[in-house]
């Protein structure tokens, strides 16, 4: 049998030690991935001057270091290769993400990539993308592919690995002791920025994740609201009750009609009897942080991320009660607030003639909802319908309403943003807000010619909110701490049919008035168990929007 050919090198075969590679790989990371780092460090301050170059100096080294520190650690010869080929394929798939639309890679935005399914994953694909894996991917691994590794005994392969290590480490502390005051201030005031070195974020991320998610396995769910039971009103209610909530997707309070938008984005909900709640504020800048956290029983107030993914939701603690609980998803699931209870997803089964290309329209939410209503006719259930939409996802927010519902023109029609101006962004994301308003309004319409056989209620919040460019901005996802209020500021609203007002002594006067003052996700997980008139000792009466309301509506005259 002939030997095996050797597959061709891109470039000509050239040889280093494992620590020259380790070093050139660093300061390769170091120019030419971590541009968005140096942007947002430098910030303000003035190329002519001396202080502002030895700063820079100081950051470049201190990048090296860190890089060569960590690779150095793991970085055996056998392995040493593949890891920096693989590190830099990252920390290019990293730059691009950050300089495309602004987002910082912590740990929310890996596990925000690591439950993205393949229909978001395609729509953030382009030719940028591909250029920038080119340049600084493509042909840096292919002139990695053409290093020869050159052998060292196993003892001075040990001390010279030592004393790279011990060179990288104290090139760090003193790059940081010179410039220790400017990068005192810079890391307390912006913290966020240490999010922006590539790829050491996209590595300490992914195991701040990986080990949260392994502490969280580890264990079972700690069960929540154990003393829920039913509330005085179920013994004497004649009639069913429906609760749907529909958790919206990154739809923004400021291009929300009802709130005072300029452009109709909500001409049909403005017709209807409908409660908006006009400066309502969201729990994080990401599905994977809000939504677990608006059905919890503290929310932003009293953020804790561990124990809201380790305990139990809202949905549990009604189901507990006797309430039917189900969720039907049209995203990227319940993020484990469902798990273990009644739940489907919209697809082509479900929703015929309302999917393509791997995604559906929201109005496959609503599909068999006149059958639920009619089974529930004539009984005296209780009944939470959980509709999670798609919504506005970005960045193609025109593959998210069909054609009838462009009324803003001209609008994007990219996946990639950067071929479009502003407003044409801001257009689709305008028709895309016009195709919530036409899906609401259509679950209120059924839910109203059922009235006289359900009491229902429907809210509406979304999950967090968008930026469109602004401040050079794109999608979600921006730590909390220094998030826009495009991404933290969402709509709310409420509709209830005559039945359920009445019988839930609901004064809605009183609750239009209180529409107009703040309030956030963190009322959310105390206003249902109020609707669903679930007693337990979780219920903070503080923190239901409607108590007060209530309250007055059953001792008016």
């Amino acid at each position: 049998m002939p030997p095996r050919r050797a597959l061709p090198l891109p470039f000509p075969r050239y040889t280093l030690t494992s620590n020259g590679l380790v070093l050139t790989a660093s300061a390769f990371w170091a120019l030419a991935l971590n541009r968005p780092f140096f942007a947002a460090a430098l910030r303000g301050q003035s190329l002519g001057e001396a202080g502002s170059w030895q700063l820079a100096l100081a950051l470049g080294v201190a990048v090296v270091a860190l890089h060569a520190l960590l690779v150095g650690l793991v970085g055996t010869r056998r392995i040493l290769k593949p890891l920096l080929a693989l590190l830099t394929l990252v920390g290019a798939l990293a730059m691009h993400y950050m300089q495309a639309y602004g987002v910082v890679i912590d740990p929310s935005m890996v596990r925000n990539a690591l439950h993205t399914d393949v229909a978001e994953t395609r729509e953030l694909l382009g030719w940028g993308l591909a250029l920038d894996l080119l340049l600084y991917a493509a042909l840096p691994i292919g002139l990695l592919a053409s290093a020869r590794i050159a052998p060292r005994p196993w003892g001075e392969a040990l001390k010279a690995r030592a004393l790279l290590l011990t060179g990288a480490l104290g090139a760090l502390m003193l790059a940081l002791l010179w410039q220790f005051q400017p990068l005192a201030a810079l890391t307390r005031n912006h913290k966020e920025v240490r999010y922006l070195i590539t790829p050491a974020n996209t590595l300490w991320s992914l195991g701040s994740v990986l080990a949260a998610d392994a502490r969280g396995a580890a264990q079972p769910r700690q069960p929540i609201g154990l003393d829920a039971k039913p509330g005085t009103g179920w013994a004497t209610r004649q009639r069913p009750r429906l609760v749907v909530l529909v958790v919206g997707e990154t739809a923004r309070a400021a291009n929300w009609g009802l709130s005072g938008y300029a452009r109709p984005t909500t001409p049909q909900l403005a017709q209807l009897p409908v409660i908006n709640f006009t400066e309502f504020g969201a729990c994080g800048t990401s599905t994977e942080v809000s939504v677990p956290c608006m059905f919890a029983p503290v929310g932003r107030r009293d953020y804790d991320e561990a124990r809201i993914r380790g305990s139990e939701s809202l949905l549990h603690v009604a189901a507990r009660a006797g309430v039917a609980v189900h969720w039907r998803d049209n995203q990227s699931g319940c993020k484990g607030v469902c798990a273990g209870l009644s739940n489907d997803r919209v697809d082509a089964a479900v929703a015929p003639g309302l999917c393509q290309d791997g995604r559906c329209w929201d109005e496959g939410l609503l599909r068999g909802l006149d059958e639920r209503l009619h089974t529930l006719a004539g009984g005296h259930a209780t009944q939470l319908l959980v509709l999670h939409m798609l919504g506005n996802h970005g960045p193609s927010y025109f593959r998210r309403y069909p054609r009838a519902f462009e009324h803003f023109t001209p609008a994007c029609q990219h996946d990639d943003l950067s071929h479009c101006t502003h407003a044409e962004i801001v257009n689709a994301y305008d028709n895309a807000l016009r195709y919530t308003d036409h899906v609401l309004a259509s679950l209120i319409g059924t839910l109203g010619a059922h009235a006289k056989e359900v009491d229902s209620a429907m809210l509406f919040v979304s999950d967090h909110g968008e930026s469109l460019g602004e401040k050079n901005l794109f999608l979600h996802g921006v730590p909390y701490a220094i998030a826009p209020r495009e991404q933290t500021q969402v709509p709310m609203l409420m509709w209830f049919s005559d039945g359920f007002a009445r019988t839930d002594h609901l004064g809605l006067d009183c609750l239009r008035t209180r529409a107009r003052q703040p309030a956030a996700h963190d009322h959310l997980f105390h206003t249902l168990l109020g609707l669903l008139d679930v007693t337990t000792s979780l219920y903070a009466p503080a923190f239901d929007l409607a108590r007060d309301c209530r309250d007055a509506a059953a001792t008016a005259p």
